[in-house]
C-alpha cells in the first residue's frame, strides 16, 4: 500500500516507470495429489525464456523429486528451486493443490476438477472460497469463440490411440509395442508403430477436439488409410482402414426426421444411437468423443451380445465408468492397462479368452510420455495466457475462467454455491 501512496506523490512518467518495473514473481508447485503426477506446467527451457521475454517476471521452482524434469535440469537453466512460494504472487500447478498446502489470498492456476460438481472435490472449492483464493481453471480458459485454450488432449489422443494398437497386438498374437511409458520420448514411441503387422482390420474413431485430432496424428503416424463413411459401410479392402465419426454420424432422430447437431446438443433426448452399424463392420475402436450427460449410449450391454457384433478392441480415451460404451466397467492403469470385458456375464475377465472384448482405458495418459506432455501444454500457456497475465486481459479470458475469488464464487460460477454449502 505504501508504494502507492508515494507514487501518487511522483511525476505521472516516473510512476509510469516504476509500474512497469514491478516484479511479478511466480511459482511452479510441486505435484502433491496421489497418486504422484510428474507432469509439469512448464518445462525448464520455458521458464527461461520467460525470463527472456519478461523482464518484470521472476520464476521459482518448489523442489520435487518426482517431477519428469529434476531440480538440477531446472537450476542448470538459471532458475531458483525452492522450498518455500509464501512470497509468490502467482503459483501454477497441474493436478488440485491438497486442500491443507493452500495458501490464503494467492492466485492459483491448476485442473481443479469442479465446474461439474465433482463430489471429491467440495471441500477443496470450498476451502479456497474460505480462503479468499483467486482460483483459474485450465479447463475453462476459453478464447472468444469459446474454444479451449489449453489442455492435455492431444497428447491423451496420442497416446490412447498408440496404446489401441497394443492392445491389438496382444489380443490378436500378431505384433508387440513398447509401452509408451516405458518409451524415452514420443519419437520412440512412434518408431514403435514399424513393428505393426496388419492385414484388412477396420478402425473407427470418435472425437472431433484435442483428443480426436490426437488420435488421427497416430493413424497418420502407423500409416492407416482414412476412408470415407460411404466407403466404408459399403466397400470391401484389402489393407486396413480407418474412419474418423462424426457425432452426427451415429446418432439419429428416434422419429426419423432429419437429424441436426445443433438440436442434438441442445434436445440429445430427442435421439438414438445407430452406432451398431458401424460395430458390425469393424475390428476396433478409439474412443475419443465428449459425452455429455443426457445423450444416447454408443452401445450398450444388450448390443454387445449380439452375434454380428465384432469389436475385439476397445481403446476408451474418454473413459467414461458405466456410461456410453458398455464395455467400460473400471478405468485401468498404465503400468496394467487392459482388462477383458464378457459380453455373456458383463463381467471383467482376462482379456486373452477367446470372447472377450479388449478395454484399454487409462485415464491419465497424458502421464505416459509426462516431457512431450509437458512441453506441448507449456507451448500453449506461453503463447495464449502469459501474455494475458502480464500485459492486458482485453478480452476477460482470465476473469471468465475464475472460479472463485474474494471470498466469492464468480457470476459464472454461483451455480456452484449448492455444491459448496454441503461441505
Amino acid at each position: 500500500m505504501q508504494i502507492y501512496i508515494i507514487l501518487l506523490l511522483c511525476d505521472t512518467h516516473f510512476v509510469n516507470f516504476v509500474l512497469k518495473t514491478i516484479i511479478m514473481k511466480i511459482g511452479l508447485l510441486r505435484e502433491e495429489k496421489l497418486p504422484a503426477d510428474k507432469r509439469v506446467v512448464f518445462t525448464p527451457k520455458q521458464c527461461k525464456n520467460i525470463k527472456l521475454i519478461y523482464k518484470n517476471l521472476n520464476i521459482v521452482v518448489q523442489s520435487s523429486d518426482k517431477r519428469c524434469f529434476s531440480d538440477h535440469e531446472y537450476t542448470a537453466e538459471g532458475i531458483d528451486v525452492v522450498e518455500d512460494l509464501h512470497d509468490c504472487d502467482v503459483l501454477f500447478g497441474v493436478k488440485e493443490v491438497p486442500k491443507s498446502l493452500l495458501m490464503p489470498n494467492k492466485k492459483y492456476f491448476f485442473f481443479s476438477h469442479t465446474i461439474k460438481e465433482q463430489p471429491y472435490n467440495r471441500a477443496l472449492l470450498a476451502k479456497m472460497v474460505d480462503l479468499k483464493i483467486e482460483m483459474i481453471d485450465y479447463e475453462v480458459l476459453k478464447n472468444t469463440k469459446g474454444e479451449r485454450l489449453l489442455g492435455f488432449g492431444r497428447f491423451a489422443g496420442i497416446i490412447g490411440g498408440y496404446n489401441a494398437f497394443l492392445t491389438y497386438g496382444l489380443k490378436s498374437g500378431k505384433f508387440a509395442l513398447k509401452p509408451a511409458y516405458k518409451c524415452i520420448d514420443k519419437q520412440e514411441m512412434f518408431d514403435q508403430l514399424n513393428n505393426i503387422i496388419l492385414d484388412k482390420e477396420r478402425f473407427i474413431v470418435t472425437g472431433n477436439g484435442r483428443v480426436g485430432r490426437g488420435i488421427i496424428e497416430i493413424m497418420h503416424k502407423a500409416r492407416i488409410r482414412q476412408v470415407l463413411l460411404d466407403e466404408y459401410i459399403n466397400q470391401e479392402f484389402d489393407e486396413p482402414v480407418f474412419l474418423h465419426l462424426d457425432t452426427m454420424d451415429y446418432n439419429e432422430r428416434i422419429d426419423g426426421l432429419l437429424s441436426n447437431k445443433q438440436e442434438f446438443y441442445t434436445k440429445p433426448e430427442l435421439y438414438k444411437s445407430s452406432f451398431t452399424k458401424f460395430t458390425k463392420k469393424s475390428d476396433v475402436f478409439i474412443a475419443g468423443h465428449y459425452y455429455a450427460t443426457g445423450s444416447p449410449y454408443l452401445f450398450t450391454k444388450n448390443d454387445a451380445l449380439s452375434n454380428d457384433f465384432n469389436l475385439k478392441v476397445i481403446a476408451d480415451i474418454s473413459c467414461d465408468i458405466d456410461g456410453p460404451i458398455a464395455s467400460t466397467l473400471r478405468a485401468s492403469t498404465i503400468e496394467n492397462p487392459i482388462y477383458g470385458y464378457h459380453p455373456i456375464t458383463q463381467m471383467e475377465v482376462d482379456y486373452n479368452q477367446d470372447d472377450a472384448i479388449a478395454v484399454m482405458a487409462v485415464s491419465n495418459l497424458p502421464c505416459e510420455l509426462p516431457k512431450d506432455a509437458s512441453e506441448d501444454f507449456g507451448k500453449s500457456m506461453l503463447e495464449k495466457i502469459i501474455p494475458l497475465l502480464v500485459t492486458k486481459d482485453n478480452d476477460k479470458i482470465l476473469e471468465s475462467a475464475t472460479i472463485c475469488s474474494n471470498g466469492n464464487l464468480n457470476s459464472k460460477y454461483e451455480y456452484l454455491r449448492g455444491y459448496i454449502s454441503k461441505v
